[in-house]
Formats: structure tokens, sequence, C-alpha cells
């Protein structure tokens, strides 16, 4: 009885110290410079990874990458961290409406005091 006790023990041990040694990692694509973060790494014949990226949930095939195996605090942050937010193009204005950097109603022209107007 006592025997079993202890083989249950020690296999409970070595499954608690293996769950605990989870390995973080920061993919990041050279080309785009999107970066991924994931607990696994696949790699394939010709160099290229495929993981899950961890922030998206979606499945990522790289040809080409950088990985780094990065700490719990790097791997957390950057989860929680947003993308760049683009900028959106700016928007040309249609002729006759105003810009926001004029006023909406145009000054009528008005000759400088000291000049006359020639007609």
């Amino acid at each position: 009885m006592r025997k079993y006790l202890m083989i249950a023990l020690v296999l409970g041990g070595m499954t608690m110290s293996a769950a605990g040694c989870t390995t973080y990692y920061r993919v990041t694509d050279p080309t785009s410079g999107k970066a991924y973060y994931t607990t696994k790494v696949d790699e394939s014949k010709g160099g290229a990874v495929k993981i899950k990226d961890d922030k998206s949930g979606s499945t990522v095939t790289l040809n080409s990458s950088e990985v780094k195996e990065i700490s719990e605090d790097e791997y957390n942050a950057g989860l929680v961290a947003k993308a760049p937010a683009k900028q959106a193009p700016a928007q040309p204005v249609p002729a006759g409406t105003a810009s926001p950097q004029s006023p909406a109603s145009p000054m009528p022209m008005v000759a400088p005091p000291n000049e006359q107007v020639v007609k």
C-alpha cells in the first residue's frame, strides 16, 4: 500500500512540474513586422513555421520568420497590447464645401482701407 502511495506522489509531482514549464515565443514576420505570440512552434521542411497565434486564435504559416523565446510577462503583455492603428487616408473635400481649415462661410472680398476699387 505504501509503495502505491509513493508512486502516486512521484507521478503527481512530475505532472505538476511538467505543467508549470510552458515555453513562450514571439514569432515575428520580417516582411510585415507583425509579431505573433504562441506557446508552440511547429517547424516544417524548408524552414517554414506553423503556429497558432494566441492573440487572434488564427493558425499562421510563415515561410520566413524570427522565433524568440520570451518570458511569461512579455508573452502576457504582447497578448493584451493593441496592434498599431492604421491611419485612414485623407478624404478629398468636394469643391464648394468648407474644409476643416477654412471657415464655413467665406468672407466677402473687401478692398483695403486706403485703396480705391477700380470698376
